[in-house]
């Protein structure tokens, strides 16, 4: 199969320069990309998440952002973020906020589901009677389907389910998402939808319990990075690749009043080649300057499903949107910003940078077979 390389829609400066924007989990990893890409297009952010609970942390590293205000606080506290929303008024909202680590659910099951399910709906209920609302996307996750292992790509229709607690409370915001959009957003005509989006890798995460940051703490402290399930696959992206689709799929929503789709996944090109977590963990550490890639990681570990994979067709047909890097090139990129970092480099301008690069690549492209 072979696709034409093709210049794609980027996020557009005249749909978001001075649009008031309310994001949730502004200072995580995946918050932190989003908020200089914001920034660039001229949008006006009201951040609001827990503060980072580690060092390095990308939104430090780059903050101070431009027509930006940040609420430190917690999505269980309902009052404080209705208040907040309602006196920032935004016309769109991106909620990623999330208790985002499998791991972490295991322990904590119940903080998990008060922080993803509780927290979610708390934004739900705070923004369903506020005017001035073009549109609201809430960010969920690969997991929310029920996984047999199969290694069949996941469609938007397909069943949601979840083992483990993290995908679980994924899947119940899906659920609660839907209600309120029927329940409140669509009879005043304001679209909600949901976004699932496969394993994101970048520059600058230094997330507890995550591949490509465990990789780095490892590499740079000249040991091998211990890995529990080596041969496991996901749809591994660069986190450009969804934040491109979150933005594109608000503007659509926006744009049509209607949310269609309801759902949309964002992930590698349909019928890219599988990537296993060693492959990731070789690629990343070797674009480090190490020999050796990764040992196996001792002792018991929760159960995680071993296969997993998006099928994106529908965000490819409906807005536009498609990946711009392969599985090497996603390597490559992550691998050059941990590189330049730690030759000194600034966070803000290789952020930025990488930003700028990718807005101007076409699609990724299958060889033909």
């Amino acid at each position: 199969m072979g696709l034409t390389p093709a210049m794609l829609p980027t996020p557009s400066p005249d749909f978001w320069n001075g649009r008031r924007v309310f994001l949730t989990g502004h200072t995580g990893f995946k918050g932190s990309w989003t908020s200089l890409w914001l920034e660039k297009l001229g949008a006006t952010v009201s951040g609001y998440s827990l503060a980072p609970n580690h060092e390095p942390a990308l939104f430090d590293l780059l903050a101070p952002f431009a027509n930006a205000e940040s609420t430190i606080a917690d999505l269980a506290e309902h009052d404080r973020l209705r208040t907040v929303l309602h006196e920032f008024r935004p016309s769109v909202i991106l909620h990623m906020a999330a208790q985002p680590l499998v791991r972490r659910s295991y322990q904590e099951p119940r903080e998990t589901f008060e922080t993803n399910l509780l927290g979610s709906v708390n934004v739900l209920d705070a923004a369903k009677d506020l005017d001035g609302l073009d549109a609201v996307l809430m960010v969920t996750s690969d997991k929310v389907y029920a996984n047999s292992d199969a290694g069949v790509p996941f469609g938007e229709d397909d069943l949601l389910g979840g083992h483990d607690p993290y995908s679980a409370s994924k899947a119940c915001i899906e659920i609660a998402t839907s209600c309120y959009r029927d329940s409140f957003f669509a009879p005043r005509g304001i679209p909600l939808a949901t976004s699932r989006a496969g394993n994101v890798i970048g520059g600058g995460d230094w997330s507890i319990d995550r591949l490509v940051p465990d990789v780095w703490r490892a590499v740079t402290a000249g040991k091998l990075p211990e890995l529990r399930n080596p041969e496991s696959t996901r749809p591994w992206q660069h986190v450009l690749e969804p934040i491109s689709g979150y933005l594109l799929f608000l503007e659509a929503l926006a744009e049509r009043g209607v949310a269609d789709p309801k759902a949309l996944n964002f992930g590698p090109l349909p019928g890219a080649p599988e990537t296993t977590t060693g492959e990731v963990a070789d690629a990343v550490a070797q674009g480090l300057g190490h020999e050796h890639g990764w040992v196996q990681a001792p002792g018991e570990h929760p159960p995680e499903n071993k296969l997993l994979a998006l099928d994106a067709s529908l965000a490819i047909k409906s807005l536009g949107w498609s990946p711009r890097l392969d599985s090497a090139t996603t390597l490559e990129w992550v691998a050059e910003w941990y590189h330049d970092f730690n030759e000194g480099a600034d966070p803000r301008a290789l952020t930025l940078a990488q930003i700028e690069r990718y807005e101007q690549l076409p699609a990724a492209t299958l060889q033909a077979s």
